[in-house]
């Protein structure tokens, strides 16, 4: 008996942590010797028939299939082609997008046997072992006759029982190591899956800090907690950030979703400690407006929230990324707007304006009738319009959202952002105004290069003043962005927005002559010549700014990337 297990990642870089869960679980606790499980993974950006060949030579008796709202509609198509091509394999399907619609699924796609729903450990362990489908918790299967059978619900997991799977690092080189200590969430929001399943549950303290341990040693690039809410155990989080700080290895970055109005002091003193990006924390805000909170069924206090993101701000060492969600009910574009302002002015290095995506099984799910929300059919089910924000909106804050990304989010922009929020009256007028300007010019259908968005920034900025003549306010901008430009680019190629290089050559020579001799500001660089020296830096003169500046490649922030810079 051959078993496959499929995952279908959106990118290159994620890996399935469900698949090789599954696959340690069973080998672990299913004692069968004809049994044979193997892992294929694959990405929505290959050809189908690339896949589908794949599976096809790897000749199993049964194909499971991990899916997720990213990826369904594409298993979908390939399922129908499997059962063309391989007629005598069970085909069972698996993940949060398939187990609270099982038997519609079932309906919808006649080649598939069964569906398991929930947690998948045991189930999987048993369909294994090959066990009735009858006495089997947590599927929905098709019998011989045809007709669909649903099972009672598995029990849930003591997470001490859920083996850890990564034992050769080699199979995850250049990959995102996926890691879980905890199940359920103590919340109910309206829109989330995970406010379905109350019963919170923690992996044991000693067996977290072996396998964290392990991940230190293996000086692995970054590991990303699944926990839905790391936080809302203050003894659980302390004694994993506590492990953290004293075994750091200088490399490992560890990422967590929180709830930042929960953070206490003993917390932030903590997080206080920490090396600079030994952790990045996400952080869920999705709206500041009081009745859209209470409508969805989540607790968060937005001005403790406010005061906790300020307060790692300015400790300048951790990386956070805060999330809005577009679509909820009572929030018109008005309102949707004020929250973006809200949060943009908490100046996290990541804001995400994400749309509202209406899982099945939701409890947004059932109250879509109530709302007027009219959303897409196929996955993943985001939102077209609602009550109280139309399609026009929701168009206008996709652009709203690309320009986020480009301009914002890049972090390539930040000082010209700063000065721009003076001549807007709030910050979501820019990126308003910024869109609008991208479609009368036709920009939003072009790839850019990275220089050209520089160059499209700085005609923005003539055209919002509206005075063709006014020079030294230009000037003031030009000048900002080539700051911020030279700040993430060590470019030799001097780019055309930037404008004529005022520094003359035998100034710049005797710079680095006397550099080379002194050391005064590029420490580090004792073991490299002048010339060695003038390429791994750059020197700019900024008239209007008032300053020369020497960008230090070498050297750069941990969390935003950005050179190192130094005032002559």
């Amino acid at each position: 008996m051959k078993i496959l297990l499929v995952a279908i990642n959106a990118k290159f870089i994620h890996s399935n942590l469900a698949v090789h869960t599954l696959c340690s679980y069973a080998g672990k606790n299913v004692y069968r010797e004809d049994l044979e499980m193997e892992i294929a993974e694959y990405t929505i950006n290959q050809q189908k028939d690339d896949i589908l060949r794949d599976i096809y030579e790897r000749s199993a008796d049964m194909v499971c299939f991990s899916c997720y709202i990213w990826n369904l509609t594409y298993i979908e198509s390939l399922v129908h082609e499997l059962a063309k091509v391989c007629p005598k394999a069970l085909v069972w399907l698996g993940g949060p997008e398939v187990s609270y619609a099982a038997e519609e699924v079932l309906l919808r796609l006649p080649e598939v046997k069964g569906v398991m729903r929930g947690e998948g450990e045991r189930t999987f362990a048993q369909l294994c072992e090959g066990s009735p489908l009858d006495k089997i918790c947590g599927i929905t299967f098709r019998k011989e006759d045809g007709t669909i059978c649903e099972n009672a619900w598995q029990e849930p997991m003591n997470l001490d029982e859920v083996p850890f799977i990564y034992q050769d690092m080699q199979e995850f080189e250049h990959k995102i190591v996926y890691y879980e200590t905890s199940r359920g969430c103590p919340f109910s929001c309206s829109y989330c899956l995970s406010s379905i399943d109350k019963r919170l549950r923690f992996r044991s303290l000693s067996l977290v800090k072996k396998e964290l341990g392990f991940f230190l040693e293996q000086r692995v690039s970054q590991v990303k907690f699944v926990d839905r809410t790391f936080n809302c155990s203050h003894s659980h989080a302390m004694e994993i950030w506590k492990f953290i700080t004293e075994h750091d290895n200088g490399i490992t970055n560890f990422h967590f979703e929180i709830a930042a109005d929960l953070l206490n002091d003993e917390e932030l003193k903590l997080i206080r400690s920490m090396r600079p990006g030994l952790i990045q924390l996400e952080i869920g805000v999705q709206s500041t407006n009081k009745k859209t909170i209470r409508e969805i069924r989540r607790t968060m206090d937005f001005d403790k929230l406010s005061q906790t993101v300020e307060t790692l701000r300015h400790m300048g060492n951790v990386h956070q990324h805060l999330d809005l969600i577009a679509g909820l009910p009572y929030e018109d574009i008005e309102s949707f707007s004020k929250s973006f302002d809200d949060v943009y002015r908490l100046k996290p290095h990541q804001l995400q304006l994400g749309f509202l995506k209406v899982l099945k099984g939701s409890y947004m799910e059932r109250k879509k009738e109530e709302y007027g929300l009219v959303y897409k059919s196929e996955p993943p089910y985001e939102v077209l319009y609602t009550n109280w924000l139309s399609y026009e909106d929701v168009l206008e804050l996709k652009g709203i959202e690309e320009m986020v990304e480009v301009y914002y989010n890049s972090g390539q922009f930040e000082n010209t952002l700063s000065a721009l929020e003076k001549l807007f009256d709030s910050p979501y007028h820019i990126y308003e105004r910024l869109w609008k300007y991208y479609k009368e010019k036709g920009f939003y259908r072009i790839q850019h290069k990275r220089s050209a968005r520089y160059e499209i920034m700085l005609n923005f900025v003539k055209h919002s003043f509206g005075q063709k003549d006014d020079n030294a306010r230009v000037e003031y901008y030009r000048e900002l962005l080539v700051y911020d430009y030279y700040l993430r680019e060590n470019a030799k190629t001097r780019p055309p927005f930037a404008g004529e290089y005022l520094l003359g050559k035998e100034e710049v020579r005797k710079f680095y002559e006397e550099e080379a001799v002194s050391r005064k500001f590029l420490c580090g660089y004792e073991e490299y010549d002048k010339n060695q020296m003038r390429k791994m830096t750059h020197l700019e003169y900024f008239p209007v700014l008032e300053k020369t500046v020497l960008f230090d490649y070498m050297h750069r922030n941990p969390l935003s990337y950005e050179a190192y810079t130094y005032e002559l």
